[in-house]
């Protein structure tokens, strides 16, 4: 009797467990059913959510004596400007609309060219116009026409004493039986009334003695009767006669970068660059899909470390101002979901190396993006290396690692 009603029950208990596994198949069949829905319709609502419309830019004209070239003025679209043959354009030749509906750069302007347009005075020298001819103003210790040779020991090429412009006769009237005399602007009388000479007032000092505004974004240089502002090497004086802006030697073809690489507008300057993909390790081998940007090979399915290892390797490069205000948003990471397909449900960012980590941290700005902040300022010249990646997870389950190698150029100066 014992044994029979131990059999019965084993056979009760295995029932019972033949019929949750049927539950439990049915109701896993049922969540992938309501999952399929859900995605399928959060697929076509999305479809169908109509685009924001696009901001824009005021229209903006061609500069006189110039062209424009460029008809959308949409956001993160380019204008560009040209000058005709015998000007020389002043501001930006290329303007970008942001999204704040304004565009970026300074008013372009051209300029008839002059003696001085092409900056025969090298460094840090600024040229004087004369008529059909120039004359450069040399900063220590440089010194010759072109301000071409370095003399440690010479004194200024120009100074008060030895240069005639800095100083000149006052003009004198006489008024009442009492002469009268004064300077033009920019000189001050100097000497007794009977044989005063007007000399030059050297505005660059007396603004810096006197704590007043500063004058010149870089240098400034005491000219007769007045002063002038100079800007280094691979900039350009803007219309303020103030301001220094970089000059864009990649878009105006003057760089001698090779076939194969490309050339990247730094401050003051230019760097040719050739990214290249990291050499087959195991596994793991990459090819080149456009100028900044390798994809991974397809993985054999049992290789865990293949699919460990980045699916992109993205190449950029920023240039950036010495000392810039931090913090400083300089680059952004985002995934985009393939049609049809369930995108990330998570993201991680990370700085995965770099030969200077501690200026940098990785914040989110968004489930779908993060950001690369300066925290830390950079004094130039240098160039920075740190590398961002993105990994995405699915249910909590990897998927997929994306390497953003990122060099930041940091020029001498402040502008």
């Amino acid at each position: 009797q014992s044994c029979l009603s131990r059999q019965q029950l084993l056979a009760a208990i295995r029932q019972m467990q033949q019929l949750l596994k049927g539950q439990e198949t049915r109701f896993s069949e049922g969540l992938r059913a309501v999952r399929s829905r859900l995605s399928t319709i959060h697929a076509s609502l999305a479809k169908a959510a109509p685009e924001p419309p696009a901001a824009s830019c005021p229209a903006l004209e061609a500069p006189a004596d110039g062209r424009k070239f460029g008809t959308k003025y949409l956001v993160d679209h380019e204008v560009h400007f040209a000058c005709d043959p015998g000007f020389q354009l002043l501001g930006s030749s290329t303007r970008m609309c942001q999204a704040n509906g304004s565009w970026t750069g300074q008013e372009p302007r051209c300029a008839e060219i002059s003696e001085c347009s092409s900056s025969p005075c090298q460094n840090g020298g600024t040229c004087l116009e004369g008529l059909n001819h120039f004359k450069c103003l040399c900063p220590a210790p440089w010194t010759g026409s072109t301000c071409q040779y370095q003399a440690q020991t010479a004194p200024p090429k120009w100074s008060v004493t030895d240069d005639p412009a800095f100083s000149r006769q006052p003009r004198c009237a006489q008024i009442a039986q009492t002469q009268q005399c004064s300077c033009d602007p920019g000189f001050h009388m100097s000497g007794t009334a009977s044989n005063g000479i007007c000399q030059d007032l050297n505005e660059c000092e007396v603004y810096q003695r006197e704590g007043g505004p500063r004058l010149c974004a870089h240098a400034c240089v005491n000219i007769p009767g007045s002063f002038r502002c100079s800007c280094p090497a691979g900039y350009v004086l803007l219309g303020d006669g103030k301001s220094c802006e970089d000059i864009d030697e990649c878009s105006l073809s003057q760089d001698n970068c090779t076939s194969g690489s490309t050339c990247i507008n730094t401050g003051g300057g230019f760097q040719c660059v050739t990214p290249r993909c990291p050499p087959a390790t195991g596994n793991v081998s990459y090819v080149k899909t456009s100028p900044f940007q390798c994809e991974r090979n397809p993985c054999p399915m049992e290789s865990r470390s293949c699919h460990q290892a980045p699916k992109t390797i993205s190449f950029h490069y920023l240039p950036l101002p010495s000392k810039l205000q931090t913090p400083a948003p300089l680059f952004r990471m985002a995934t985009v979901a393939a049609p049809g397909r369930p995108g990330p449900d998570s993201l991680r960012f990370g700085i995965a190396g770099g030969n200077n980590r501690g200026h940098f941290v990785v914040q989110r700005s968004d489930r779908h993006t993060g950001e690369l902040i300066l925290v830390q300022s950079l004094q130039g010249p240098r160039v920075i290396h740190v590398d961002v990646d993105m990994s995405e997870y699915l249910d909590r389950v990897f998927q997929a690692k994306h390497l953003s190698k990122i060099t930041v150029f940091v020029s001498a100066y402040e502008f």
